[in-house]
């Protein structure tokens, strides 16, 4: 078998690996979160408290995501990725098991910083396939993280429903998709630095080129919590409808971004990044009208079922075009994960206190100003698609190569 041929197998079976990778990692998500009343009642904590609580994941993934190209630097790719997966689902244990408030901010602190390392590393490698690939398959990753997430959730809802104790529940599943993160990575690339290559900061800042990105990936991210976190509250407070046709809405949500993850990168393939954010930013800013402007549940649900739809590549987007636009991709993935996850946390309160002030319509009509700057400054994810490589160099990577 001729090298070539052997390596395009081996980048192929890293693609299914690195997927069934996000698929995991969305598993731990969904689990977590079906769980959280019964978390919440074990602490014994009040709402006020596990609001607090609750920021800890987004602080913890904002301190320790700096550190994953360290990491990555000194263990090799594949060895990094397998360890910090491995963490991030045992670490699903920690805050079922917190007896009170203060120990349950450590855990969710602890289960974020896992979480952001992880994510880094796993975006790392997606890249490097994506280039060697030379097609987009980014957008595919983030639906296998949605996919999974929607795995654990019904999972964790079946076992809330027959009223299983969180703490075993979340050991049991965090044994199974430690087991499938940890196996998955035997294929994932085996990414080494190459001899003359300095070792990055400790605690690297992101690099310029990054924060532009980020700023992309912040919008789409701040609209994507404030529809996730408000979509049902807006239904039933500005609108009036009942409590299941509000949960359909934002399950409408859910389901419009992951089928569009899935099926985006044959449209990025075809139409370029640059292209596809454009047009998704005034998909999600005609969603955010029908929102604002709606005076039937029916329109509503129309415009965040477009909201979904316009922002689902887009993070996707940011993390491809991060890890091509310097000479040290996890750092700036790293930089724009960062600033992501800022934007997760600050979305829903920063919604709930212009709606206290204002309105829930305000709110929506901030989201689609914000949905309005993807279409704006797409061209940011031009970043380095001029250079970009369609096969890495040989000292990127030193894959297991057998006869």
């Amino acid at each position: 078998m001729s090298s070539v041929v052997y390596e395009q197998r081996e980048v192929r079976r890293a693609r299914y690996a690195v997927a069934a990778v996000f698929a995991v990692h969305g598993a731990v998500t969904g689990s977590f979160a079906t769980r959280v009343p019964w978390i919440q009642d074990h602490a014994g904590v009040s709402a006020g408290q596990l609001g607090l609580a609750l920021a800890f994941p987004a602080l913890g993934a904002s301190v320790a995501m700096p550190l994953a190209g360290g990491i990555s630097h000194r263990f090799g790719a594949r060895t990094a990725l397998r360890g910090l997966i491995a963490l991030w689902t045992l670490s699903l244990v920690l805050p079922s098991i917190a007896p009170n408030l203060l120990t349950l901010c450590l855990a969710l602190f602890v289960y974020g910083a896992t979480a952001g390392m992880s994510d880094v590393a796993m975006n790392a490698l997606g890249v490097e396939v994506e280039n060697r690939l030379d097609k987009s398959i980014m957008s595919g990753l983030h639906g296998m993280w949605s996919a999974g997430a929607l795995i654990g959730s019904a999972a964790g809802t079946l076992a809330a429903h027959l009223g299983a104790d969180a703490r075993l529940h979340h050991v049991l599943a965090a044994a199974v998709l430690t087991v499938l993160g940890v196996t998955a990575c035997t294929w994932v690339l085996d990414l080494q630095p190459a001899e003359d290559e300095d070792p990055p900061p400790r605690f690297a800042l992101p690099p310029r080129s990054a924060l532009l990105i980020g700023a992309i990936g912040f919008c789409a991210v701040f609209a994507e919590g404030a529809s996730l976190d408000w979509s049902a509250v807006y239904l039933r407070d500005e609108l009036e409808t009942s409590a299941g046709l509000a949960a359909a809405c934002t399950t409408g949500f859910t389901l419009t971004m992951a089928v569009a993850r899935i099926a985006g990168d044959k449209v990025v393939d075809r139409f370029g990044a640059v292209r596809t954010v454009r047009v998704s930013g005034v998909l999600a800013a005609l969603g955010g009208l029908l929102i604002v402007v709606a005076g039937h549940p029916a329109v509503a649900m129309t415009g965040f079922a477009l909201m979904g739809l316009g922002i689902a590549v887009v993070v996707p987007l940011c993390f491809a075009a991060a890890g091509r636009s310097g000479p040290n991709p996890s750092q700036a993935i790293a930089g724009v994960a960062t600033i992501t996850y800022t934007s997760g946390l600050v979305a829903p309160s920063a919604i709930g206190t212009l709606a206290q002030v204002t309105s829930l319509v305000v709110s929506f009509a901030l989201v689609t100003v914000l949905s309005c700057g993807l279409a704006a400054f797409a061209g940011v994810l031009r970043a380095g698609d001029r250079d970009r490589p369609k096969v890495s160099p040989p000292s990127a990577a030193v894959p297991d190569r057998r006869p």
